[in-house]
């Protein structure tokens, strides 16, 4: 059974561990936000109408997007946050590529820790060890009691509150949820998508390739060709047959390596797991297809097919090449963040051993990000916090959160306020031309916890387009191939196996990406296998399989069909 602190008993341990200004700090004498009177004295017992009579502070700790407006009180969506709430944020906001260092400190520090972090995405890990230290609160009375755009979507998804809730019967975040499709049509199935130029294979009068021999001679014409294809289309700069960033997220070039072997590949990049089909839980990364498929990746490097900045580049630096139109193939989550729609086309299953395309584990219940945000121990009045909170649930709020808003006069709107079939209000994507997704969304976006569902398309919200043709490009183009039944699901492990899971996994990610990495550049041989077989096995990689094994044959009736409404489990 989980110790629960009370925000009295953490006030306590602020006092213990630090000064009187730490103990000030904590909530327990005058500070920013926190020590707001007005907030600590209105009185929640229920749902909360906004905006509230007097203009209350909270302080809460967020992250932005690398290039974009850093004080969150200048965000379009937060300035009319506060005017329909009455309700004033102090933010503390850390760029998003200093947020991992910067936000352990943070919570650590009693002077820097604030009502609530918006954007924690804390891993089960960091949840648990927060929730033991007393650091955040459990939530499910306030969800329960003072939640209820939240409170609804658990009624209608019910598999999301468990999903949410540890073995103890806690909830210790607020979630990120995003529908997009379901099972082996969502959106989230495939991450890491390749491309290929299209406008290349028209110019030099070659097919679009489906075995892994085609794509290789594709590449070939790419680079025996350059000269005339530069000089075609007017390239500065040299041409690349392929590019991607290896064991970057969906920049990674995996998907590629899906027909080798027994056809699991590596879809996992994270944890490098996969379910058979007789639900069995194994690493990708120790079968035969993963060497043999590494092994070809090496010999396309060999060839000088493949990027050589492909282990190093940062993500800014692979996209201007890539708007260069410098790349014959390349890899992300949507190629019109690399280049353009017109000339590109994803490419499908390339056939090697088999011809097959794992989906991502977790995907069949679309998006979802458990550790999304917390309330922390230093809120005076957390229903109050909570009630806030709720309003990022609002069906017309939670996308203008996820995407961007309406209304800005100074920049690009994602959306314009129009009405659905019944007259009511609805949120219209606008066209974006020949914008980046990432970057115009990152301009208006505020991210945090949210619940963006599938009924509420052509109700609240229309479908993205640039969402559309994705999920058109899943079901036709690579949904057929998805020959696994089942993905690893969405599950919160207790506090011990959480634990386990987190150390043998920090070991054994590190290993098997920097061998893969390895391999790529320079190839491996049986012995060099062999002895990474070892290691891993040293690393205990039978024991993390072990307990992911443990929490899959938990699951009742589990079927690909279930885990579209898969449960987290208890224990």
């Amino acid at each position: 059974m989980k110790k629960l602190i009370s925000r009295r008993n953490f006030l306590k341990v602020c006092a213990l561990a630090g000064s009187a200004a730490a103990l000030s700090a904590c909530g327990g004498g005058k500070s920013t936000g926190s020590g707001n009177s007005a907030a600590a004295a209105v009185d929640v017992t229920g749902a909360v109408t906004f905006p509230l009579s007097e203009k209350v502070t909270f302080t809460g700790m967020t992250s932005f997007p690398v290039g974009s407006e850093p004080e969150p009180n200048n965000r379009t969506i937060f300035k009319r946050l506060e005017e329909q709430t009455n309700v004033h944020i102090d933010w503390t906001a850390i760029q998003s590529d200093q947020w991992s260092d910067k936000i352990t400190l943070n919570m650590s520090n009693p002077n820097t820790l604030t009502d609530f972090v918006f954007t924690a995405d804390f891993t089960d890990s960091n949840l648990l060890r927060y929730a033991d230290q007393g650091v955040i609160l459990n939530l499910e009375d306030y969800i329960d009691n003072n939640m209820p755009y939240l409170q609804k979507v658990f009624e209608q998804y019910p598999e999301y509150r468990t999903m949410c809730t540890d073995s103890d019967g806690h909830i210790w975040a607020l979630p990120w949820i995003e529908q997009l499709g379901s099972e082996k049509t969502a959106i989230q199935t495939i991450g890491n998508m390749s491309f290929i130029n299209t406008k290349w294979l028209n110019f030099l009068g070659l097919s679009m390739p489906t075995t892994v021999d085609e794509f290789e001679q594709v590449l070939i014409a790419f680079r025996d060709n350059a000269a005339s294809i530069k000089a075609e289309y007017g390239i500065d700069g040299d041409i690349i047959p392929m590019s991607c960033i290896v064991n970057n997220g969906d920049q990674d070039p995996s998907i590629l390596i899906n027909g080798f072997g027994e056809g699991y590949g590596d879809a996992d990049k994270d944890r490098h797991i996969a379910v058979t089909n007789d639900r069995k839980v194994i690493c990708a990364a120790t079968q035969q297809g993963y060497r043999d498929g590494l092994d070809w990746l090496h010999k396309l490097y060999a060839e000088k097919l493949i990027d050589p900045e492909c282990f190093t580049q940062e993500w800014s630096t692979y996209v201007s090449k890539g708007k260069a139109g410098r790349y014959g193939v390349c890899f992300s989550w949507d190629v019109a963040n690399i280049d353009n729609l017109t000339d590109w086309e994803p490419l499908p299953a390339l056939t090697a051993d088999t011809r097959n395309i794992t989906p991502q584990n977790g995907s069949f219940t679309s998006g979802f990000a458990r550790g999304r945000c917390v309330v922390t121990a230093k809120a005076e009045n957390p229903a109050l916090v909570c009630a806030w909170l709720d309003q990022m649930y609002a069906p017309l709020q939670s996308p203008q959160n996820n995407w961007g808003t309406y209304g800005d006069a100074e920049g690009f709107n994602i959306f314009e306020l129009s009405t659905n079939d019944k007259g009511e209000p609805m949120l219209k994507h606008a066209p974006l031309g020949d914008a980046s997704p990432v970057e115009v969304r990152e301009a208006q976006c505020v991210s945090g916890p949210l619940a963006v569902l599938d009924d509420y398309y052509g109700v609240y919200v229309t479908c993205p387009d640039d969402a559309q043709y994705r999920l058109d490009w899943i079901k036709e183009i690579y949904t057929p191939d998805m020959n696994n039944d089942y993905v690893y699901p969405n599950v919160f492990m207790s506090n011990e196996d959480t634990e386990q899971v987190s150390n043998l996994q920090a070991d054994l990610q590190t290993y098997m990406n920097t061998q893969k990495a390895d391999w790529i550049m320079n190839g491996t041989t049986d012995a060099e296998w062999n002895e990474y077989l070892s290691k891993l096995e040293d690393y205990g990689l039978s024991d993390y399989l072990g307990i992911m094994q443990k929490y899959l044959a938990s699951l009742s009736a589990f079927s690909s069909a279930a885990i579209t409404s898969a449960f987290a489990l208890s224990f």
